[in-house]
């Protein structure tokens, strides 16, 4: 059937301020509710209060209030702007509470407005813990004992009945905020306190903990027909008792038997029906190792998260097909933006392994507590799409910005045996890199997945790796050309085999990587995305599209398009987020606007530059040297971008420099000016600037940055 004709203006609610939990995966799926929407002839209305969002665009909702997210404000806003509905499930847990406080209030019965694929009482039996639960029992799915308490003597009573160790799990909270593990009395009291107070019912979950299972994740998608499929399953590499969101992640899954796949597929398909939920829905579940016991972890109703995530992995844009089913849609009535032939109810096939990778802020707080549990601590992620698990796992490594080009820690190489065996019992974030040492000493991996419940099967590809590696190292300046080329499929950097091998050249000069595309398919039908990883498998599918798309302009007596490479600025972290995935974003549309070819590279999958839509063409791979080498191999761009991705980006302007390509605004010696201590301070001196007391002004007018609409005079 054809979108609801009822719906005309849609007020959608935004996700706030950046926090940990809810980063920029939630402009990137507000912005593609808020474009979907428009497309669709609906009038749009968007509430957000984070200015560094694409979202709060004037041109990407009619009307744009950057307020205070409260309910007295949303209601202020529903009574100016009278919309028919509201679109609740794609502004993350913010936007998600705030739905929920106008249905409790009575103001959306008073008014008439709905709320647009997600019904409350929906959102109450997912969220609230003791309708979730009543809910899994009459599925008939398993859930971990548990009690959901209101007082912190209730939760005390509970635990001594299950037993410690327990998990506390607040109600309507976001990556984990106020939960956590706790072994003793005096830490329930502690996280049980704070997780009471931090719930908006004041509820929490207390749970028997089930550290050591394997966590699974489905990301599944309902009509209002009750059409369902599966989009992406995702394996955390590290099991229950870490967040998923400080875990590395692997999709598809790896390590399950088809039994098991479809077992816990069928219940994720189950879940989401029960519940009513229309678009998408992320389903967490634990399942024992060696058994075929498992147990509902949590669900999301709404885009999460790990949305944006398998909407990367797969190409599949979960928010924009969210969008079009909470406005009436059929997923067979969807066309798949990828194909331009199959519709939205296909589920996408993967013929590559994609690894997420956590970005932490502990560079910043070296001293801080480093320890993972069920509460978030990463700021945000990278992604990296690789034709095996070793492949990616070596890319996502090399695109965290630690300065590591292998999972070899130096701090660790100088422990003993001993200590490197005591060190994998505490859960952190170096931990995949003490059991890479670990797998370098010979430690067997009985004794590695004993303490850590890293499956076997993650082992031995780690293991691979650090053979790999381990075999570079004894080469003592004599590389074979087989040896290379082994290296080079599973990810290993020209200057790591150089820095191993202890060699000045290598058997095969300028050994380029293809280009494989993420087409959603399989290759089982023709694609017509932009979108690109590299493989050392001897395909070019990249350069094939390319010639095509020439060839195809050529034919219609179109000139040929200048080319500019953006380089996006990686993961968010401390210092450097979502603003820089906005500036990128712009230079790219006003190139576009401008007659240019805008080609984006980034490996963040949280971001709007990660939308295969968003440039010409998009190549998600690490942001360094030789990654960019390959890029340009095969586009032969005319310029560069580097001053809109963060420090990310500038580190990129003396190899650009070097290599002759180009760079637009800000040339690299001038970024090199202002970046180097020493000459900027020669350049406060030349200028007559006390070092103190800098004038700004007077210091940009010497290194001048363009403005975005200037970018493409190429």
């Amino acid at each position: 059937m054809p979108k609801d004709p009822r719906i005309k203006k849609v007020l959608v609610i935004g996700s706030g301020p950046i926090i940990i939990g809810q980063a920029a995966e939630f402009d990137y799926s507000g912005t593609q509710a808020c474009r979907a929407l428009k497309a669709e002839g609906i009038e749009t209305v968007l509430l957000n209060s984070n200015p560094a969002t694409i979202m709060t665009d004037p041109d990407v909702a009619d009307h744009v209030y950057i307020e205070p997210m409260t309910l007295e404000v949303v209601e202020r806003i529903l009574d100016i702007e009278k919309p028919d509905s509201v679109l609740p499930n794609l502004g993350g847990q913010m936007g998600l509470n705030l739905s929920m406080e106008l249905a409790r209030s009575g103001y959306l019965d008073r008014t008439g407005i709905r709320l647009l694929a997600c019904k409350p009482e929906t959102i109450d039996r997912a969220e609230d813990r003791e309708l979730f639960k009543e809910t899994m029992e009459k599925l008939h799915q398993p859930i971990i004992p548990s009690e959901v308490v209101e007082t912190l003597q209730d939760a005390l009573a509970c635990a001594d009945r299950i037993g410690y160790p327990v998990i506390v799990r607040p109600a309507f909270t976001m990556g984990g905020t106020g939960g956590g593990i706790c072994e003793t009395r005096e830490k329930l009291i502690e996280i049980g306190t704070n997780g009471l107070r931090l719930s908006p019912i004041h509820q929490i979950l207390v749970e028997k903990c089930i550290a050591g299972w394997k966590e699974i994740e489905y990301e599944v998608m309902r009509d209002h027909k009750g059409n369902v499929i599966t989009v992406c399953n995702m394996e955390n590499l590290d099991p229950v008792g870490i967040h998923t969101g400080d875990s590395v992640v692997v999709a598809p899954s790896q390590t399950l038997t088809d039994h098991e796949y479809q077992m816990l597929r069928t219940a994720a398909l189950d879940i989401i029906t029960e519940l009513g939920i229309e678009g998408g829905c992320n389903c967490q579940f634990a399942l024992k190792p060696d058994s075929y016991d498992y147990a509902v972890i949590e669900v999301n109703p709404r885009v999460s998260r790990s949305s944006a995530l398998a909407s990367k992995a797969t190409g599949y844009p979960i928010a924009k097909v969210a969008t079009k089913i909470a406005i009436g849609y059929t997923l067979d009535e969807i066309t798949n933006d990828v194909t331009g032939k199959t519709c939205a109810c296909f589920e996408p096939a993967l013929d590559y392994i994609v690894v997420k990778y956590p970005k932490w802020p502990f560079d910043k707080f070296v001293y801080a507590d480093k320890s993972l549990g069920t509460q978030m601590m990463a700021t945000g992620e990278v992604m990296s799409i690789g034709n095996s698990f070793e492949a990616a796992m070596m890319k996502a490594v090399s695109s965290i910005e630690l300065g590591m080009d292998t999972l070899t820690h130096k701090p660790f190489e100088e422990l003993t045996d001993d200590e490197i065996v005591a060190h994998m019992h505490v859960q952190d974030a170096e931990r995949v890199f003490c059991v890479y040492e670990a797998l370098k000493r010979g430690i067997d991996h009985q004794t590695i997945y004993r303490i850590t419940k890293i499956d076997w099967w993650f082992l031995d590809k780690m293991q691979h790796l650090a053979d790999l590696e381990k075999g570079l190292a004894k080469c003592n300046g004599v590389l074979t050309e087989e040896q290379y080329k082994t290296a080079k499929k599973y990810g290993f950097q020209d200057k790591t085999i150089k820095r191993l091998a202890q060699v000045d050249t290598l058997p095969v000069e300028n050994y380029r990587a293809g280009f494989k595309m993420v087409d959603t398919c399989a290759a089982e039908f023709s694609a017509n995305t932009p979108y690109f990883y590299s493989t050392y498998d001897g395909d070019n599918e990249a350069a094939e599209f390319i010639a095509e798309k020439e060839a195809e302009a050529s034919a219609k007596g179109e000139p040929k398009k200048k080319k500019v490479l953006v380089f996006g600025s990686g993961p968010i972290r401390i210092g450097q987020g979502i603003e820089f995935d906005y500036c990128s974003v712009h230079c790219v549309w006003t190139l576009k606007k401008h007659g240019c070819e805008a080609i984006l590279v980034n490996n963040n999958p949280e971001t709007v530059s990660t939308d295969f839509d968003t440039g010409d063409r998009l190549y998600f791979d690490p942001l360094n040297p030789e990654s960019v080498d390959n890029i340009i191999a095969t586009e032969k761009p005319d310029a560069c971008v580097v001053q809109f991705g963060g420090q990310t980006a500038i580190k990129l302007a003396k190899h650009m420099d070097e290599i002759g390509l180009p760079i637009l605004g800000t040339p690299a010696d001038a970024i090199d000016e202002a970046e180097d201590r020493e000459r900027f301070d020669e350049l406060l001196e030349r200028c007559r600037i006390p070092a103190h007391r800098a004038a700004l002004s007077l210091i940009w007018t010497r290194l001048w940055l363009p403005p975005t609409r200037s970018v493409c005079r190429c």
